[in-house]
């Protein structure tokens, strides 16, 4: 490990040398980008390729068909297959109507902590995968390494797909991919996959003394609703197969966080939206919880046409990322076991970018530095500690791709 990791950990680690950066400056630059997925992350992707550049590593940018957005694929090492990804999104949530106690897109120091947004999700792990390309590429190292930095992976996992999709080709194809979602640099082998739906009921008014002749949307919608409960009850009640067994929970869970909709408490409801979501585990599929989510829409929406031909259900899909499943004698996880001693046994219920990147053919695993639990949040941090344990994973990772 190099000296810069084990200094006095409440202080920035300083430049190593010219314009070659540390892990905590490179972390500050990307931390100053409020890249909120609403808005353009351009400024940050021109910041990264310009520095890959400066520093002899090759790029290649992907761009969104429709927004000033892009994603970025770098490369170091022999241009040969079979090297290793570390994967990052460059996007993060709002921070509107959170109380921070420091500017939210400056990295501040205190407690132990960086404070910043995407200092735990994920730009210190950007952080970390850039500054390990570019040390990769002065080093010399007998083994490829790239990074991926994707857009739009707060709203959806929408980057990852196309970015892999449009890269592929532009440089020889690694093997293995690291995604560095905040796991406390812990092996994380296996997610659920997501599947959201857009939900617009339409019914018909009328007085509610005469309800029968109308069609309330929010009573219809009722029906869909009780359908999400009595899956996750059949689902909770069932044994669960050996992929989903180690996740809690050990099934595929039905929810609706938001509704809204009605006119009055006297007219049957014209109009009723929510949102409704899977979290699908590994041996049940998005296409088999879809058709059964489509074939109740339907029963409910037949019986609202029954009453009026206005009436109706419209569904919009939000997303549909896939899980990633655990694999057998996995690549990527006996690297990141190799490098950090974790033998331990780890799944997650929320979704990451890893199901797309094994759905491409690379073997995937999730590790990262920080808590998942400080995602999202006011006064988001990574503490330094974790944080340099990053460092000190990159540094060992460089190692083993400098082995002959």
């Amino acid at each position: 490990m190099s000296a810069q990791s084990t200094a006095n950990p409440d202080a920035p680690m300083t430049a190593a040398s010219g314009n070659r950066l540390t892990p905590y400056e490179i972390m500050e630059k990307l931390v100053s980008f409020p890249t909120v997925s609403r808005d353009s992350n351009l400024p940050l992707i021109d910041w990264v390729e310009d520095y890959l550049k400066q520093n002899g590593v090759p790029t290649y940018r992907h761009l969104h068909p429709d927004q000033p957005k892009a994603g970025l694929w770098a490369h170091a090492g022999p241009m040969e297959e079979g090297g290793l990804v570390l994967s990052g999104h460059t996007d993060v949530v709002p921070v509107d109507g959170q109380e921070w106690s420091s500017e939210p897109f400056t990295v501040d120091t205190r407690d132990g902590k960086y404070y910043g947004r995407g200092c735990a999700d994920m730009k210190s792990f950007d952080a970390l995968a850039i500054w390990a390309v570019v040390e990769a590429q002065h080093r010399g190292i007998t083994r490829p390494l790239q990074v991926a930095l994707t857009y739009d992976e707060e709203v959806g996992l929408l980057g990852a797909d196309p970015l892999i999709r449009d890269a592929e080709g532009k440089f020889p194809k690694a093997s293995a991919a690291i995604i560095g979602e905040p796991t406390m640099m812990q092996a994380v082998t296996g997610h659920k996959g997501g599947l959201a739906f857009d939900v617009h009921m339409r019914g018909y008014e009328v007085h509610s003394s005469m309800s029968h002749k109308g069609v309330s949307a929010i009573m219809e919608a009722a029906k869909i609703i009780e359908w999400a409960n009595e899956m996750n009850a059949a689902s909770a009640a069932a044994t669960p197969g050996p992929k989903a067994a180690p996740f809690d929970p050990a099934w595929t869970n039905v929810h609706v966080g938001t509704i809204e909709g009605g006119t009055a408490h006297n007219i049957t409801a014209k109009d009723c939206r929510f949102v409704l979501s899977f979290r699908i585990v590994p041996g049940d599929t998005h296409e088999q919880w879809e058709t059964a989510f489509r074939a109740k829409v339907a029963e409910v929406e037949a019986g609202m046409k029954a009453i009026h031909p206005d009436a109706g259900i419209t569904l919009t899909k939000k997303f549909g990322g896939p899980g990633l499943v655990p694999e057998d004698a996995g690549e990527a996880e006996a690297f990141v076991r190799r490098i950090t001693g974790d033998n331990g046994t780890h799944v997650v219920s929320y979704g990451t970018e890893a199901g797309y990147f094994q759905r491409h053919g690379f073997s995937a695993v999730v590790c990262g530095p920080g808590d998942i639990a400080q995602a999202h949040q006011p006064d988001e941090f990574i503490t330094i500690d974790q944080f340099n344990a990053g460092h000190a994973f990159m540094e060992r990772l460089l190692d083993s791709l400098s082995e002959g």
